[in-house]
């Protein structure tokens, strides 16, 4: 069983409260657009990383972290793509490998929209975690944490930055 804190779109902005919210994760998971390598090593430094980059990372970023990431954690397939849209429309950089070999849970970023949906047609839980950022247009930032089990997925929860929070 792992305990998995799951964070997209920080564009370099650094939150303490990521410290608290993580500390009691094994891992964490950044969906791209990290932003800056010192962000990158915090996290790193907090628990072990698993990230992608994202559309806005450039140079060590890209270097350091793939575009895809497919990997097992406990008996789950996970697949993990910035850019990668939601059921009933991904995006087309990697549909085909969603329908061709569907994963068990499929993460992405890029919209800043937080979604958590179930595709009945893939088996395959979605999760985007929306901005964890300053920037872009949403008003309320957000984590998710959650906790894999063998295959399963539970103990969902979605967490606000509130600004005054701060």
């Amino acid at each position: 069983m792992k305990r998995i804190g799951l964070l997209s779109d920080t564009h370099g902005y650094w939150d303490a409260r990521y410290e608290k919210y993580f500390a009691e994760c094994d891992e964490i998971w950044h969906a791209g657009d990290i932003g800056t390598m010192e962000l990158a090593e915090r996290l790193a430094d907090l628990r072990p990383l698993r990230a992608v980059c994202g559309n806005c990372d450039g140079g060590d970023l890209r270097r350091l972290y793939p575009t895809v990431l497919r990997f097992r954690c406990e008996e789950a397939d996970v697949l993990m793509k910035h850019i990668g849209g939601y059921p009933g429309n991904y995006d087309r950089s990697i549909r085909g490998t969603l329908f061709v070999r569907p994963p068990q849970l499929f993460i992405s970023g890029h919209s800043h929209i937080l979604k958590v949906l179930f595709d009945k047609t893939l088996n395959c839980l979605h999760i985007n975690p929306g901005a964890a950022g300053l920037q872009g247009w949403q008003k309320v930032r957000t984590l998710v944490r959650f906790t894999v089990d063998g295959k399963q997925f539970r103990d969902l929860e979605v967490i606000e930055l509130a600004p005054s929070d701060t």
